[in-house]
């Protein structure tokens, strides 16, 4: 795994597809440079809340905040990502949404959470494979999705793609 130089920020009036899409693919086709036999896979993820994208918190502050924010209310969570493998000309970009519901969570629960560390370099500033799983209600689609890389989906690009194939008998 290579991790790869973008920058992050959202560009004006970019909506949340459009920016999870071009984010994982400015990373893959950074990786793939130095990998061009290689399938690479880029990918971002980002919590929308009632339209506004939520990053990863700037700080403790920042992602109680967002923690607040989010609590006893429904936001979404986009993941795009991108395969590419350059020496077989071969690019696929896709995304996946899904629904989270937060507990209406006090205040005390969610800065106990935010003391831990955890929410600190997580997008919408909860990881839900973790603690923040605490504060999940119930989700509506992909639950890889919301931990960060919609597995069910890639795998069926792969397939598709012959970049993997199933084990014969």
């Amino acid at each position: 795994m290579a991790a790869a130089d973008v920058d992050e920020s959202v560009r004006p009036g970019e909506l949340p597809r459009a920016f999870v899409n071009r984010l994982a693919g400015e990373k893959a086709a950074a990786a793939a440079n130095d990998y061009p036999g290689a399938w690479v896979i880029g990918a971002d993820t980002v919590v929308v809340m009632a339209g506004g994208i939520l990053g990863k918190p700037a700080g403790p502050k920042d992602a109680l905040a967002m923690l607040s924010r989010l609590a006893g209310r429904t936001h979404q969570v986009w993941t795009g990502f991108t395969v590419i493998n350059k020496a077989r000309g071969a690019t696929v970009v896709r995304e996946v949404r899904t629904e989270v519901t937060f507990v209406g969570a006090a205040r005390e629960v969610l800065a106990a959470y935010v003391a831990s560390g955890e929410p600190l370099d997580k997008a919408g500033a909860y990881g839900i494979q973790g603690r923040g799983g605490l504060l999940v209600e119930r989700i509506d689609g992909s639950y890889s999705n919301v931990v960060g890389l919609p597995m069910a989906e890639l795998v069926e690009e792969l397939l598709r793609l012959g970049a993997i194939r199933p084990v014969e008998e």
